[in-house]
């Protein structure tokens, strides 16, 4: 998988860019806030059609204008297609091949990225919705169909929290009898999410294993974990086993005026020696076990789709020590086209010479280096 090109418009503070980018890794160098960030957020768009840095659509769009446009040239094995997405203040529009797909489901897919940034760090130590939120953006850019479950839960999900304010205060309202139409829609499509992110995080464990020991140097077990679904379980025996679950929480929920149960509440562990790694592990070991969870992604998706992912890397080299960096770069050989950005080039042309550099100001390429 190969991202040929990149065009902007009006995204962030590009007026206007046409890149080629179809060199095995593209580094994007210069000082702090001149736009280097915002190209690797650009190639992250393009692939999920949202950001990692914002929720909020209107902030990539550039100041003073109605829309911003991300489009790009991605060559597979079965040929070369070309992607856009155009941001407005009300929504976004994505289009594969020149056709616009009103789903984004039909849309992603076409390019899988993995990326790696600062903050990816943090996912040992931060917060269950920070691990959920990753399991579900890399879930979703190669399991379509886990995203349409996904909608379908947080639908069902806020109607039944609505129906457990409501019975709170209006008693004149049936609501058993809509409680038990939205418990089992949770049931339905909750219990689809979880036996999907179940065998994700099998697979990932899989391959993090492997990269953690040789970045640790086999010194400690890393182990994933998460609900413990037996893999003889069916679809029918998680969707019961929840639907149960849910039937006995129920009078808490409605104290709670809230759903204390689901894949919205269930949390990623990341385990060494199985003890929790966020309470007991050093900041090192924290760091190796991010690293190697992140770099994972890149053998699963391989796996899953038949082509290796691209690989982005915001300013990541600056917060690892040399080892972890000659561990991170050996990821970077010919099967992954790479994007990374930095400060300076110093460290990089030592751990590699096959580079393409362009160098970034005020959200300008004022040079290109090969």
């Amino acid at each position: 998988m190969l991202l040929e090109s990149l065009h902007l418009r009006h995204f962030r503070n590009y007026t206007s860019l046409d890149l080629d980018t179809d060199a095995p890794i593209n580094v994007f160098v210069g000082e702090n806030a001149q736009g280097k960030t915002n190209l690797l957020e650009a190639v992250d768009i393009l692939a999920l059609t949202k950001s990692h840095r914002t929720h909020r659509t209107a902030e990539c769009i550039q100041w003073g204008r109605d829309f911003a446009t991300v489009a790009g040239r991605v060559r597979r094995r079965q040929g070369t297609v070309s992607l856009s997405v155009t941001l407005t203040a009300a929504g976004k529009q994505a289009a594969a091949g020149g056709i616009e797909r009103t789903r984004i489901s039909d849309y992603l897919g076409h390019l899988n990225v993995v990326l790696f940034a600062p903050e990816d760090l943090q996912l040992v130590k931060g917060s269950p919705q920070l691990r959920r939120r990753f399991l579900d953006m890399e879930i979703g850019q190669i399991s379509p169909v886990y995203l349409r479950d996904l909608q379908q839960y947080l639908r069902a999900l806020a109607q039944r929290n609505r129906t457990l304010k409501a019975a709170r205060t209006e008693r004149r309202i049936r609501w058993e009898e809509m409680l038990d139409i939205w418990d089992d829609q949770l049931a339905e499509f909750g219990s689809r999410v979880m036996i999907r992110r179940a065998r994700f995080i099998r697979t990932l464990e899989r391959h993090a294993q492997v990269i953690h020991c040789q970045i640790s140097g086999g010194r400690e077990t890393l182990r994933l974990g998460y609900r413990s679904l037996p893999a003889s379980w069916t679809p029918e025996n998680v969707r019961d086993m929840y639907l149960g679950e849910l039937k006995v929480r129920r009078s808490g929920d409605l104290q709670r005026g809230s759903t204390s149960l689901g894949p919205h509440r269930d949390d990623l562990q990341i385990l060494l020696d199985e003890r929790d790694a966020a309470a007991f592990a050093s900041q090192g070991q924290q760091r190796t076990a991010a690293l190697s969870v992140k770099l994972a992604e890149i053998e699963l998706i391989r796996e899953e789709v038949g082509e290796y992912p691209v690989l982005l890397l915001d300013d990541v080299l600056s917060e690892l020590d040399e080892a972890r960096q000659v561990h991170l770069v050996s990821a970077m050989g010919a099967k992954v086209q790479t994007f990374l950005t930095a400060t300076h080039l110093q460290s990089l042309t030592s751990l590699r010479s096959d580079l393409r550099v362009f160098a970034i100001e005020a959200g300008r390429v004022h040079g290109k280096t090969t």
